[in-house]
């Protein structure tokens, strides 16, 4: 029996191949992440399921929501009573803690923080025509470039910062990155919510010549038949680090703690870690790392959102209402 997929934003439900011991109900466990994930989670619950039933004898039944990664936040902190969240930064999951729906220390009962997986930035032309090899190019003239909205994507908060921060990361000051990056989203003719849209819009729809996001993203459209070559930028690019957490307030609500725990840490088995990786995810398993490592371009100045000041300045300085973000779009005529 297959999963139900869910459209973005959406519950749908998620059957496992397997029968329920006499007298006993389903476990049901939610999980909310953001959109370019499915793929990899379409995977891994079956598997883990498997394991779980022969271990324990129990049916466990997924409901998956995915969409963009800052929509998905609120829509947890609204009601949405996920038991695991998977989202694209850390700030979101925090959001979900300052809510009081999860415990804090939530990084620390996890391998690794509680990355789950990573990525960096990557860049897609449209076609030979469109001569790009690094970040630079993108405020160029006759450039189009398709990346989602910060506001509601985590993703392209992700890209922001990588724009960002190919400035200030390689000597360049606040004032010469913030120039930049307006040149870039002048560039810019749509901001779709969230990264698989941004997706669609470039592939799709055919708007813009130039993609910037998640090289997972753009790797698993190549494995789908899309043939577009993308450059990933090597001289400075960002580590978007992926967190996962149980919510506590939901697993105890729901008494299914025990299940949701096993699951966060299934995830960061060899097992799942390769289905991460096999989809376009950077492996956090050392062991899954050195077998993918043909995939993932080196990248020569990795930076981190702790070297742009963590999560909290940049929020208050790039993307809170009335912050640098919305002024670069109101001085651009884009709101």
């Amino acid at each position: 029996m297959g999963l139900g997929i869910m459209v973005s934003g959406a519950i749908a439900g998620c059957s496992v191949p397997s029968q329920t011991t006499q007298g006993d109900q389903p476990i049901k466990i939610t999980l909310v992440s953001y959109a370019v994930t499915q793929s990899a989670y379409e995977q891994i619950i079956p598997k883990f399921t498997k394991q779980w039933q022969q271990k324990t004898g129990k049916t466990v039944i997924f409901e998956q929501s995915y969409g963009g990664s800052g929509s998905q936040t609120r829509a947890v902190i609204d009601g949405l009573e996920a038991d695991v969240v998977a989202l694209a930064l850390a700030l979101d999951t925090k959001k979900i803690e300052k809510a009081g729906l999860i415990d804090p220390g939530w990084e620390t009962e996890l391998p690794n923080d509680a990355i789950v997986h990573k990525s960096v930035v990557a860049l897609v032309p449209r076609n030979d025509q469109i001569k790009i090899s690094g970040w630079s190019d993108l405020a160029k003239d006759k450039i189009q470039v398709i990346t989602a909205n910060p506001k509601t994507s985590g993703g392209a908060r992700w890209n922001f910062l990588a724009l960002w921060g190919s400035v200030t990361q390689g000597g360049g000051n606040q004032e010469k990155a913030q120039k930049f990056v307006e040149n870039v989203f002048k560039n810019v003719p749509v901001l779709p919510k969230d990264a698989r849209e941004a997706s669609d819009v470039f592939y799709k729809q055919g708007q813009g010549n130039v993609l910037i996001n998640y090289e997972n993203e753009v790797i698993l459209a190549k494995q789908k038949g899309n043939n577009s070559k993308f450059i990933v930028p090597t001289d400075y690019n960002i580590s978007i680090d992926n967190p996962v957490a149980v919510v506590d307030e939901n697993v105890d609500k729901h008494g299914n703690r025990e299940v949701a725990e096993a699951f966060v840490q299934f995830l960061f088995t060899p097992e799942a870690q390769r289905e991460f990786a096999k989809v376009g995810f950077r492996p956090v398993d050392p062991t899954v790392t050195k077998e993918f490592s043909q995939q993932y371009p080196a990248i020569k100045n990795l930076f981190t959102v702790k070297d742009l000041g963590g999560w909290t300045k940049i929020q208050d300085e790039f993307f809170e209402d009335g912050a640098t973000f919305d002024k670069m779009l109101s001085k651009i005529n884009k709101k």
